[in-house]
């Protein structure tokens, strides 16, 4: 009622109590934390595209203020953390990385609730900036699913028990794995784009191969439901996300050179586009109809340059020139995932240049330089976008079509990881220790 009240003749309006009043108040506030309250149970959220329907989360920051809590963490690890009501989960590696662990931290206290090893990993070849536990946990609120070096599964209730382990699917990644699953209906769901292992060091990397699948496991019992082969592509670190086109749910996964969408419940190949470039990082994201994700690295041909491109969804078979829409050459991050605010797509490459760009075209709406380099992918919640340095300071800018600096919030540690967003608070990883950033007031 645009904040007036409309007595109707036949109706008396009941006078409150100002005292009563500030109760109800209070009371509907509460409600409305409460209501607004979401978990973030896999790599880049809910939505596996780094958007949180969060509300009354913090706008400032720093080292000194509004750290509900901050808890060191055994080990070496840039996997993100995920977040089930009052339970927060991260992995690390120990032993120089021979000992895959699972964390789980008490959301309001920080405590360490317990500390599990997973299994042994073989901790071979990695590049410097990855990690021997990489790749992001995910939960289905009953367990959570891990994920080791060597691409191994397990999964484990809350209180710590290993319920199943899956070593039958490992794969070799020259630069180490870095890829996350995702969890959807009964399945887990998984990339993996890896290298070969033979001979010619190039195979998978520089060359293209028909080695790289994604995977499907039954969430129950660790069994491989669906395991479907890409063709001909190249390494990759992305995460597929899951999408609904056509009234059908569909797993849609990048790797180098091609963008591809599976049926979830039978691991169809429904549709696939080219999109040349290798060791592809982003995960790509979707929106209004389209899929947006970068090349990345060497594209191996002259004449095609890495670019951004967006593609319709909807196809079937081979739609690189059915489904094209745009390609923008323009600062194309290889390392942050995009994060898409209809009508506008925002990015940041890894050393610190932002730009906004119009999803329907890929025109540039404004380009700006950050401060520092960054590998995190940011996120989206109250309509800002959050950009997270490798240094540690969050950078919050307003979701629109000016470049609207809100707040600067530094950290200073160095952090790599994505951060999560849960019940009205954030959850940055750093090197050495995991922090909970909420209102203290």
């Amino acid at each position: 009622m645009n904040g007036r009240e409309r007595a109707r003749p036949d109706k008396t309006i009941m006078k409150i109590a100002p005292q009563k009043m500030r109760v109800i108040g209070i009371l509907a506030g509460m409600v409305s934390l409460v209501a607004g309250a979401e978990n973030w149970p896999q790599f880049r959220g809910p939505t596996t595209q780094g958007i949180s329907t969060e509300t009354g989360v913090p706008l400032s920051w720093s080292a000194a203020s509004n750290v509900v809590w901050k808890t060191p963490l055994p080990g070496e690890s840039w996997s993100s953390p995920i977040v089930w009501e009052d339970r927060v989960f991260v992995t690390t590696a120990t032993e120089a990385g021979k000992s895959l662990h699972l964390i789980c931290v008490e959301r309001k206290t920080g405590r360490i609730a317990w500390d599990k090893e997973v299994m042994q990993q073989n901790p071979i070849r990695r590049d410097e900036g990855n990690t021997f536990a990489t790749s992001t946990p995910v939960t289905d609120g009953e367990r959570v699913y891990v994920v080791s070096f060597n691409g191994a599964f397990a999964a484990l209730d809350f209180d710590g028990t290993i319920r199943w382990t899956n070593r039958d699917t490992t794969f070799y990644v020259k630069h180490g794995l870095a890829s996350s699953p995702i969890v959807h209906g009964g399945l887990i769901i998984m990339n993996c784009d890896g290298t070969g292992t033979g001979d010619d060091p190039l195979v998978g990397w520089q060359k293209p191969w028909d080695g790289s699948y994604v995977l499907a496991l039954d969430k129950l019992t660790g069994q491989v439901r669906w395991k479907t082969a890409r063709g001909p592509s190249r390494v990759a670190f992305a995460t597929p996300i899951n999408v609904r086109v056509d009234g059908r749910d569909q797993v849609v996964s990048t790797a180098g050179d091609v963008i591809q969408g599976f049926d979830l419940n039978t691991g169809e190949r429904i549709w696939t586009a080219t999109n040349r470039g290798e060791g592809l990082v982003p995960s790509p994201v979707a929106g209004d109809g389209l899929v947006f994700s970068p090349s990345s690295f060497n594209t191996g041909t002259p004449d095609i340059p890495i670019a951004i491109r967006a593609f319709r969804l909807g196809g079937k078979g081979d739609v690189t020139q059915t489904h094209f829409v745009w390609a923008q050459t323009s600062e194309v991050s290889k390392v942050p995932s995009f994060v898409y605010a209809s009508p506008y797509l925002f990015t940041v490459t890894e050393n610190g240049t932002a730009q906004c760009l119009k999803g329907a075209t890929g025109e540039i709406v404004w380009k700006q330089k950050l401060n520092g380099r960054y590998g995190a992918s940011p996120v989206l919640v109250e309509n800002r976008v959050y950009f997270l340095s490798d240094k540690g300071k969050t950078t919050v800018i307003e979701a629109g079509s000016e470049y609207k600096v809100l707040a600067q919030n530094p950290l200073d540690e160095k952090c790599q990881a994505s951060m999560a967003v849960s019940q009205h608070q954030f959850f940055i990883r750093g090197e050495n220790n995991l922090y909970c950033i909420g209102r203290t007031d």
